[in-house]
């Protein structure tokens, strides 16, 4: 009886103009339904090439085999700059010894 009834007043069931978008974006990048993201802590892998700091360097110690082979550097033109600012760092530390002299 109540199908019948709304039958008889709405014959032509509503289009998709009629009905109200249910969210304000229906297409595109934010369409769907709203939610929230979950943070999450970062991954421990994340922190790789973060160790590209001056230490301190003595003129005993074993000089840029060290620096050459630390790996958690960065990009391989960072680390060519870096061992380049290590040698002239030394290189200056050699020149002051050989001065002192």
């Amino acid at each position: 009886p109540v199908y019948l009834l709304q039958c008889i007043f709405n014959p032509v069931p509503p289009t998709c103009q009629d009905m109200a978008i249910r969210y304000p974006m229906a297409v595109g990048l934010n369409k769907g339904h709203p939610v929230t993201k979950n943070v999450t802590a970062p991954k421990h892998s994340r922190r790789r090439g973060l160790i590209c700091r001056f230490t301190d360097v003595s003129v005993e110690s074993p000089q840029l085999d060290y620096y050459s082979d630390i790996k958690m550097i960065g990009t391989h033109i960072r680390a060519k700059r870096k061992r380049e600012e290590l040698s002239n760092v030394l290189a200056a530390m050699r020149k002051a010894a050989a001065k002192k002299d």
